[in-house]
């Protein structure tokens, strides 16, 4: 990538950042804006962005991103609140996910006469991931229901991190399938990427928490590089994993996991860098994405690749969460909210570059035109939907009773990429929610 790409990207990032806060609560998303910018740039219009998806700039990139954005959300996880407030999130994470694969794959085979089975699972696997941000809208609005913005908020933090080894697993057993590697080779594999990963990223979160407790204790770190030490804690961990041979991916998800349960609330918010320079990287990766993934893809579709997506957005989702919420007490309106909103971004387009330089798939093409395709889509429809849906259903909760099952109040948490700080508003919607 050239000095006009990075052009390209920075003046894209601070065209967005100069209209940032009058695009607040519109259906225009960060998201649309950076993808369409890279379409922009790409080479079929303007040519400032002539990368390839297999450029070692597009991969780093990528995995920095999904490095940063897996500790960032693997910090955030409060184990109490998760332990009071737990039905939302744990059924669409332990029921929805699974299912999610499941019918992805099963869809996949069905649409797709020419792919391997392993190649529908691997399909299913990348656009299980569902992105927050992608939806703001849906966990910033406080007139939503806590408890249904903050399931939707923890379930997009939690399941790019467990399906990362998923991931590791289908790739080592299509290689085997393809004859690359033997099966015992593929399971050592595995085990080393997982094994290592929990490694590096346990000793990296472990390090990261004790400069916070003991700097802050003693006062020697000072405020600015607080803020430094959870972005040098993902890097370590990643670092540290891809040297003993693991996984960098697990290693910042547990990293991060590690690093927030033993810091706890010292140090404040230390985290915010960590968040900011997430979002920064995330821009950039979906100015890539439009200009690099995305235009291309448009070029060669078809009626499998167009239905697939669409199919994957919908039915593959809305029926696993709808299996998922039975007997919980949700009604319909909240189990189709839940169903619609799981967008695919930033986990899905990594995941795929993951794909390109680890596995060799037969069908490539077609799994990945899929893949772009459907993060395109979901790019635009949650974006455009966030806001206009969000208002619906708050205006539909509104008046039914507070002993309803979404009335149940959620414990707060920071909004995910793009919207780290809380309005006004939201601060003042905590304040009047009663605990428990």
């Amino acid at each position: 990538m050239g000095g006009s790409g990075l052009v390209a990207i920075a003046l894209l990032v601070l065209a967005y950042a100069a209209v940032s806060r009058r695009l607040l609560g519109s259906v225009i998303t960060p998201a649309m804006v950076f993808v369409a910018g890279g379409i922009l740039a790409s080479t079929d219009v303007l040519g400032w962005l002539d990368p390839t998806i297999r450029s070692e700039s597009v991969r780093w990139v990528a995995e920095a991103t999904l490095t940063v954005v897996l500790f960032s959300d693997a910090s955030r996880i409060d184990l109490v609140a998760l332990r009071r407030q737990y039905v939302v999130p744990l059924r669409l994470l332990a029921i929805g996910l699974p299912l999610t694969i499941v019918a992805g794959a099963l869809a996949g085979v069905a649409v797709f006469g020419q792919l391997a089975f392993i190649e529908a699972v691997l399909l299913a696997i990348v656009l299980a991931p569902t992105d927050a941000a992608l939806g703001q809208a849906v966990v910033t609005d406080p007139r939503i229901p806590s408890r249904i913005r903050q399931g939707l908020n923890v379930e997009s933090g939690l399941n790019d991190g467990i399906c990362v080894p998923l991931l590791l697993i289908a790739i080592a057993i299509a290689e085997a399938h393809e004859g690359a590697i033997g099966h015992g080779a593929a399971v050592h594999l595995v085990l080393e990427e997982i094994g290592y990963g929990i490694v590096g990223g346990v000793l990296a979160g472990v390090a990261a928490a004790v400069v916070v407790r003991l700097g802050v204790a003693r006062q020697l770190v000072d405020s600015i590089w607080l803020q430094v030490v959870p972005v040098a804690g993902a890097a370590l961990a990643y670092g540290l994993a891809v040297w003993m041979g693991g996984s960098g991916f697990i290693a910042a998800f547990v990293g991060g996991a590690v690093f927030g349960a033993l810091r706890g609330d010292v140090g404040g918010e230390v985290t915010l860098f960590l968040e900011e320079t997430g979002g920064l990287l995330g821009a950039v990766t979906f100015v890539l994405f439009g200009a690099v993934m995305l235009v291309p893809a448009l070029h060669d579709l078809s009626g499998s690749v167009v239905l697939y997506a669409l199919l994957s957005l919908t039915l593959v989702r809305i029926v696993p969460v709808a299996l998922a919420m039975l007997g919980s007490g949700a009604r319909p309106p909240t189990v189709a909210f839940l169903g619609w909103f799981g967008p695919r971004g930033l986990a899905s387009i990594v995941f795929a570059v993951i794909l390109v330089e680890d596995a060799n798939l037969p069908h490539e093409p077609v799994v990945l035109n899929t893949i772009f395709l459907t993060v395109g889509l979901s790019v635009l429809l949650h974006g455009v939907s966030a806001t206009p849906l969000a208002r619906r259903y708050a205006a539909w909760f509104a008046p039914h009773p507070r002993h309803a099952f979404e009335a149940v109040p959620a414990h707060q948490q920071r909004p995910h990429r793009w919207s780290a700080r809380r309005t006004d508003r939201e601060i003042a919607d905590a304040s009047t929610e009663p605990a428990g």
